[in-house]
């Protein structure tokens, strides 16, 4: 069982930015596809951006284009979600999934099914 951490959410104003990380257990999370979803109250867990295995190929949903960037660093068996010019609706939980044809390396899928291991998801709350 592939096994992923999130962290790095918190409390930020609008505007302002946050770097989330996903740390993979037990594996290498750079030889699996790796998305973010993240869930609003009251409303249904959405795609934000995958990254595909070895990082050849990225996808982001609408929200996240443009201000979010998705990346990995090898040697801390970590993906990053980089988040820019956050805005009070990107308030929500994020989580990180990892998963997918490791021998597909051009593209990735936006869709939760996609991926078989979660994490428990970290608290981003954009106020002031």
């Amino acid at each position: 069982q592939l096994q992923v951490v999130e962290s790095g959410g918190g409390l930020v104003q609008p505007g302002g930015s946050l770097r989330l990380s996903c740390v993979g257990s037990g594996f290498t999370l750079n030889k699996y596809h790796v998305a973010w979803f993240r869930q609003a109250p009251e409303k249904f867990r959405e795609a934000v951006s995958c990254r595909s295995s070895f990082g050849d190929a990225t996808n982001y949903g609408e929200a996240a284009k443009g201000r979010f960037t998705i990346s990995g660093d090898n040697a801390k068996n970590t993906v990053y979600l980089q988040m820019n010019n956050l805005k009070p609706e990107d308030t929500g939980v994020y989580y990180c999934a990892a998963g997918g044809d490791r021998t597909i390396r051009n593209w990735c899928r936006l869709e939760e099914a996609a991926y078989g291991s979660w994490g428990q998801g970290t608290q981003v709350t954009v106020s002031s």
